[in-house]
This record gives structure tokens, C-alpha cells and sequence, in this order.
């Protein structure tokens, strides 16, 4: 089974970021984004879920996936490689810092706040950046 997870890594905003600021993705109808969705799982519970759990999550709230069968689908899920937080539209396009702690959990961190700078600037975290939107 493969992992998107990462250890004390830090994925800054993509270089073609639109934002100086972080925003909340918009919800959109009825059926959510997935940026909306990456959003809401991980700024309701900080450092709690890991990259695989919250882009597991997403999967399955899209393909309504029921409760029994979800230990198969995550592990059919993961069979396949998937792409890690770096592809998320949260840094990509709406201005968040994705913290992975020692245990592989997750944050999100504001791209104006001191907070992300200090990450940013931390040698002791792994640093990447957010995939861009366009080509460079």
C-alpha cells in the first residue's frame, strides 16, 4: 500500500499562488470542492489526520462510500499511487501552508502569518512547495 504521507515537512504555497493572503475555499452547491473538503477536514481537526487520511476522506465523501465498506476502499484506494497534498488547491490557489509533524499529522498555516515564516524558514522541516497551476 502506497502513502502520500510526509514527516516533519513543510509544503509552502505554490511559486504562482494568486493570493497574499490565505482564503477559505467557497463551497459550491451542494456537491463540495475538493479544496473545500481538504479544508474543512483539516482546519476542524489540526494535527489529528494524516495526509492519507484526509485525501482517503475526500475520496470517499465523493464516491459515497458506506461506512462497512471503507477499510476495502481505502486499501483499494491506496493500491494506486495518488498525489500527495502538494496537488491540493489549498496551496496551489488559496494560500495555505500544509505542516506535516513528526507523526505525519497535518495543519494548515495562513500564508501571511508569522507562523508560516517561521516554518518556511526552519531548517529542520523537509521544504517543499505546492505544485503550480500553470507551467513555468
Amino acid at each position: 500500500m502506497g502513502t502520500t504521507n510526509y514527516t516533519d515537512t513543510f509544503i509552502q504555497v505554490a511559486e504562482d499562488c494568486p493570493v497574499l493572503a490565505a482564503e477559505e475555499p467557497p463551497v459550491r452547491g451542494e456537491a463540495p470542492t475538493v479544496a473545500a473538503l481538504h479544508y474543512g477536514l483539516i482546519a476542524e481537526r489540526p494535527y489529528e489526520l494524516t495526509s492519507d487520511d484526509v485525501l482517503f476522506e475526500v475520496y470517499a465523501v465523493r464516491n459515497a462510500v458506506p461506512a462497512e465498506a471503507r477499510e476495502e476502499a481505502r486499501a483499494a484506494f491506496f493500491a494506486k499511487s495518488q498525489p500527495c497534498l502538494r496537488a491540493s488547491p489549498l496551496g496551489k490557489r488559496y494560500g495555505w501552508g500544509i505542516h506535516h509533524d513528526g507523526q505525519s499529522r497535518v495543519a494548515l498555516v495562513p500564508l501571511e502569518s508569522d507562523w508560516y515564516w517561521a516554518l518556511a524558514a526552519d531548517p529542520s522541516l523537509k521544504q517543499l512547495r505546492a505544485m503550480r497551476s500553470k507551467r513555468g
